[in-house]
């Protein structure tokens, strides 16, 4: 037969160690990229849709939205211009995009979507668009916490 110790020598458990803020931001910024990268990854999609190379979409959803010069593109693709120029060749020659000489610059080409071009750019942003069941199937106190959220990130500095 055992004796229960003294209870001067009863120990109860150790508290759990508190996650730092940091720490509980690294999983929830962890979790937001495994979420959207890794098991919902749309790119692959867009790709197989539209026949052509991620970027080469992301580039047609940037000029969708209005005529640019190729350095603007390069910039806002963050490639560099001669990337950008064979991206730019590829789309030219299927008809999605038109370069121009701009006005007041001969130097200076100008890229403009075409109406082809605008349906494929429609159809890669509603690819991307499109939530993931386990999104839409969120109860609405929840999804409408995470749209709060979120929308508070975005406008974040």
């Amino acid at each position: 037969m055992t004796t229960p110790a003294p209870a001067s020598k009863v120990h109860a458990p150790a508290p759990a160690v508190a996650a730092s803020d940091d720490e509980v931001a690294a999983r929830a910024w962890q979790a937001m990229r495994t979420l959207v990268l890794d098991r919902y990854d749309r790119r692959k999609k867009v790709t197989d849709a539209l026949g052509m190379s991620f970027i080469r979409a992301k580039a047609l959803r940037r000029i969708a939205a209005g005529p640019m010069t190729m350095r603007e593109l390069a910039a806002g693709l963050g490639t560099d211009p001669p990337y950008t120029t064979v991206a730019v060749d590829d789309l030219e020659r299927r008809g999605l995009v038109v370069r121009t000489v701009r006005a007041g610059d001969r130097r200076s080409k100008l890229v403009s979507i075409t109406p082809a071009g605008l349906e494929q750019a429609r159809l890669a942003d509603e690819i991307l668009a499109a939530p993931p069941r386990p999104v839409r199937e969120l109860p609405a106190e929840d999804l409408a916490a995470l749209d709060r959220i979120l929308s508070r990130l975005a406008d974040a500095p």
